[in-house]
């Protein structure tokens, strides 16, 4: 790769080009970073919180010109392009405005004489890898808290969202950070690994693949470095009880096919018991045949193309894999290019490689289940861990399922529920830390210990 592209994924259409930073340009960019830090990270901690709450505002005052072009780079519809840019503002300004809080001491209650405290301190440079699927939301909950923290940060962003990376860099600066506070920076997977093992980077944290988190990961531990994932996942939605199918089977459909399906915490397996199954699945077929894919520059799109056409064929071939081995398909219609209409998959074994996989976009799996106990062994079922959805009309259930369900997030009776105050993570091979949140702010922070005698 010697080249970041931008190729519309609803034309086919070339955009642009940025060449991949040269070897001097990485170096450049660390040295500022690290320069940059050695200042920042003694700012005081109010000053470094306006200017992230300037960079909020900013965010606000451009949302249509940052909307359409991540319109453009990966085809979200333009409504949740909006919506991406507003929840990038709100994580800044909540972090902006728990700025004390996330910087506070903490006194140590000790034995003996004296007193002691933890002191929260910023590690230094970080590398963030972000992709494409929310590329100013992604940024933004990895940026917001450490920038505030103290850190300074060098940011590689997908391949295809160089317009986006640029714009959010811009957005820093004019908010009156410093330069080397963010450094936006073009990377290849080989220059990435280089930048993870230079001595004056302290920590990584990558939002993507499996694949990718395992490399990351391999690199990092291997220069001992502060590591964070955020990786896939295959969320079940679990349905017990309900006194309102249509309803439910609105947040179904909300669950699965928001952001065109391609995203990690997404509904995408959806566990029914017995006797609401077969209402449920012929109501979610077609209201999900209902939503088809459009030009996402439209205001009156729900559903556009997928980020790429490889996209679209990759996950093509996982569905007829999935039809091959037995499944059965009860809703889906001809790709066309990047745009995938949705599709939902029965009758889905073990056995079968779609049972274990993740499907990145308008696809879902619906599965029959006996009661409850059956619903949570076949959630669990999985080596993801990341969201979970349940709906029941009995609280003691729903308490009970989400202590059982193997997973770092439970939303019971709603979706789409994400806020910037809370933590956002999973378990098993859907990642390794929390974001959002106080939580978010723990990561990579050094809770420095001072201990005074008398």
């Amino acid at each position: 790769m010697n080249e970041y592209r931008v190729v519309n994924p609803a034309t086919g259409e070339h955009v642009a080009s940025f060449p991949v930073f040269t070897d001097a340009q990485v170096q450049e960019a660390i040295s500022a970073a690290a320069r940059t830090g050695r200042t920042w990270a003694f700012m005081p901690v109010a000053e470094r919180a306006d200017l992230v709450r300037r960079a909020a505002q900013l965010q606000r005052d451009r949302r249509e010109e940052l909307a359409r072009i991540i319109v453009q780079e990966m085809g979200k519809p333009y409504l949740q392009a909006l919506e991406e840019v507003d929840f990038s503002a709100d994580i800044h300004d909540f972090y902006a405005d728990n700025a004390a809080t996330i910087t506070r001491e903490e006194p140590v209650d000790i034995v003996g004489e004296g007193s002691a405290v933890v002191r929260r301190a910023p590690l230094g440079v970080l590398l963030g890898i972000m992709p494409w699927n929310f590329p100013y939301y992604q940024a933004a909950r990895f940026a917001a808290p450490n920038l505030v923290l103290g850190n300074t940060i060098l940011l590689k962003h997908a391949p295809q969202c160089p317009q986006s990376a640029s714009a959010m860099e811009r957005i820093y600066l004019d908010a009156g950070l410093p330069e080397g506070a963010y450094v936006n920076v073009f990377l290849t997977n080989d220059q990435a690994a280089d930048v993870i093992a230079d001595d004056r980077v302290q920590g990584v944290s990558l939002t993507g693949s499996e694949r990718a988190g395992a490399a990351v990961a391999e690199v990092a531990g291997r220069h001992l470095k502060k590591v964070a994932l955020e990786l896939g996942g295959s969320d079940p939605f679990i349905l017990l009880s309900t006194d309102d199918m249509d309803a439910t089977v609105d947040a179904a459909v909300l669950a699965r096919l928001d952001n065109t399906g391609q995203a990690c915490s997404a509904g995408k397996r959806f566990i029914v018991v017995d006797e609401l199954y077969e209402e449920f699945l012929e109501k979610f077929s077609t209201a999900m045949a209902a939503v088809q894919p459009g030009d996402p520059t439209s205001t009156e799109t729900e559903l556009g193309p997928l980020s790429s056409e490889q996209a679209a064929r990759n996950l093509q071939d996982q569905l007829d894999r999935a039809v091959a081995d037995g499944a059965t398909l009860h809703l889906g219609a001809e790709r066309s290019g990047a745009f995938f209409p949705p599709a939902v998959l029965t009758d889905v074994t073990p056995r079968m490689d779609a049972y274990r996989e993740e499907f990145f976009g308008p696809v879902a799996m619906v599965f029959r289940v006996a009661d409850e106990q059956e619903a949570i062994a076949l959630a669990n079922d999985t080596g993801f861990g990341l969201g979970s959805y349940v709906f029941t009309t009995d609280p003691e259930q729903a308490d009970r399922v989400a202590d059982r369900l193997e997973a770092g997030m439970v939303f019971i009776n709603i979706v789409a529920a994400d806020s910037p105050e809370l933590p956002f993570g999973g378990v098993k091979r859907s990642g390794t830390a929390r974001e959002l949140g106080l939580l978010g702010a723990e990561e990579f922070v050094n809770k420095k210990l001072i201990r005074k005698g008398v």
